[in-house]
C-alpha cells in the first residue's frame, strides 16, 4: 500500500493488542495473537498461527502453516508469561514449529538473523539460534539446545536437549547428536551422530583461507584422530591454539560444555 500500512487479508484474525510494523503482510485465515509485535516488511503467510509475547523484526517471511509463539511442549510449563524473539530477514518454511521459552528455563526462546528455515523445522522451548543458519527439512531441535552460527543442519537431523552446536558446523542427514559438537566439524550418522572430520567446504565458502583450514585440521587430529586422552588432547589443542584464534574458539567451546563432548 502506497501510505504503509499493513496489507492484511480480510480472513486474518488479528488480536487488537498485537502490534504491526510498517508494510507488514498477513496472509488469508492467519492468526495473530496478544502480545504480538511484528517488524516493518514482515510477511505472515496464510493459515500460519503467531501467539504471544512474541517479537519479530523487520523483513522475515512466514510461510503458509508455521505456528510461531506457540506455548511450550513441556509438562512443567504453568502458563508463566514467556517469550520469543527472532530478529531480521528470517525464511521460516511451511509447518515449521517454534515454540516459546519456559519459566525454569530461563523464559525465553531466541533466533537471530538470516537464517533460513525449512519445512517442519521443530525448535523447541529455551532454544538460542544464531545468525546466517540453515535448517533443512525435518530438522528437530529438543529443549534448551544451543545453535552457533553459519550452522547447516540437515534433513531429519534431532538435537538432544541442552546440547550445543559451534559455529560453522555442519550437522549431516539424520544424525541424532546427544552430546556438544564443537565448532567447524562434520558429524555423520552411526546411531548416533560421530565426528567425521572438519566442515571444510563450508569454511572455504565462508572464506577461511587455507592457513586457518589448516591450523584446524590439526586440532581435529588432536582431538579425534589419536589415543589420546580428552585432558592430554587439550593440552595440545593449546599449544596450537597459542597460534589460531579459530582453534582458541574450539577450545573455549570444549571448557565452556556441561554434556559430554561427542567423540
Amino acid at each position: 500500500m502506497s501510505d504503509g500500512a499493513p496489507l492484511i487479508h480480510p480472513t486474518a484474525v488479528i488480536d487488537p493488542r498485537a502490534r504491526l510494523g510498517t508494510g507488514v503482510q498477513v496472509g488469508a485465515y492467519a492468526v495473530i495473537g496478544a502480545e504480538v509485535v511484528i517488524g516493518d516488511n514482515t510477511r505472515i503467510g496464510p493459515h500460519c498461527v503467531v501467539d504471544g509475547p512474541t517479537t519479530i523484526g523487520r523483513d522475515n517471511v512466514f510461510h503458509g502453516q508455521a505456528a510461531v509463539g506457540t506455548a511450550p511442549q513441556d509438562k512443567k510449563y504453568r502458563g508463566e508469561r514467556v517469550e520469543l524473539v527472532i530478529g531480521d530477514g528470517n525464511q521460516v518454511r511451511e509447518f515449521v514449529t517454534i515454540n516459546r521459552g519456559t519459566g525454569d528455563g530461563g523464559g525465553i526462546t531466541r533466533i537471530g538473523n538470516r537464517n533460513w528455515i525449512l519445512a517442519y523445522t521443530h525448535i523447541a522451548h529455551d532454544c538460542i539460534v544464531g545468525s546466517d543458519c540453515v535448517f533443512s527439512n525435518n530438522a528437530t531441535l529438543a529443549g534448551h539446545v544451543t545453535v552457533g552460527n553459519f550452522v547447516i543442519i540437515s534433513g531429519f537431523a534431532g538435537i538432544h536437549q541442552f546440547c550445543r552446536i559451534g559455529d560453522y558446523a555442519f550437522i549431516g542427514m539424520g544424525a541424532f547428536v546427544n552430546g556438544d559438537v564443537p565448532p567447524y566439524l562434520m558429524v555423520a550418522q552411526e546411531k548416533y551422530a560421530r565426528p567425521r572430520g572438519i566442515n571444510a567446504e563450508g569454511l572455504k565458502r565462508r572464506g577461511f583461507d587455507a592457513n586457518r583450514v589448516a591450523a584446524i585440521k590439526r586440532a581435529y587430529r588432536a582431538l579425534y584422530m589419536g589415543e589420546a586422552k580428552l585432558e592430554e588432547a587439550k593440552v595440545e589443542l593449546a599449544e596450537i591454539a597459542a597460534a589460531s584464534a579459530d582453534v582458541r574458539a574450539f577450545l573455549d567451546f570444549i571448557d565452556a560444555g556441561e554434556r559430554p563432548l561427542l567423540r
